[in-house]
């Protein structure tokens, strides 16, 4: 078998596959870190996809409405299988969160004065909190050894953790810094 052939069978998984691997995600990355956990299983696990291919769809995910996980499931999905592929890998991808979610209202929902329930939500935040910071780091890595995109991170962090601005207005004092810190340089 050629290369090329290998390769194209190797990047159209079975429909039962990409469901699995896509509940996995869903399964490992409650609370946070979604995209990262796509990356891997996309780009790194399952070579799937090419880092480039990766950061298009993403791209494209993030200008849909909805959650950018579940709209880069769709596209992947659809990628590998169309229609099918598409409602499969995002059914993967929900189904673990929904179904954990659904739980602990039942559980919550009879022992909510229990003294115990708050530090049981108490860690999940934590371990939640735990897993984004992990998660964040390992995306941007690269960027933890510039010193402009380290300004911009502890500032970004500084705005809403001790000055306790909202998203928005972070947003609109970060944007513009940002942009003119890493605006093109003209060369002559």
């Amino acid at each position: 078998m050629s290369a090329d052939v290998e390769l194209s069978v190797k990047k159209t998984p079975q429909l039962l596959d990409l469901f699995i691997q896509f509940l996995i995600v869903g399964a490992v990355s409650f609370g946070g870190g979604i995209i990262a956990y796509e990356r891997i299983l996309l780009v790194e696990k399952r070579k799937w996809l090419s880092a480039d291919e990766f950061m298009a769809y993403l791209a494209i995910s993030q200008t849909m409405p909805g959650l950018n996980s579940v709209n880069l499931a769709v596209l992947a999905g659809d990628h590998f299988r169309g229609f099918l592929g598409a409602l499969i890998a995002s059914l993967g991808l929900i189904l673990p969160g929904s179904i954990f979610v659904l739980l602990i209202g039942i559980i919550y929902v009879g022992a909510a004065d229990h003294p115990l329930m708050n530090f049981v939500l108490a860690g999940i935040a934590a371990a939640a909190t735990g897993l984004l910071a992990a998660i964040t780091y390992k995306i941007g890595s690269d960027h933890w050894r510039h010193l402009k995109s380290l300004l911009i991170i502890i500032s970004t962090f500084l705005l809403m953790s001790v000055m306790k601005l909202s998203l928005p207005y972070v947003i609109l004092i970060m944007a513009p810094i940002s942009l003119y810190l890493y605006r093109p340089s003209v060369k002559q």
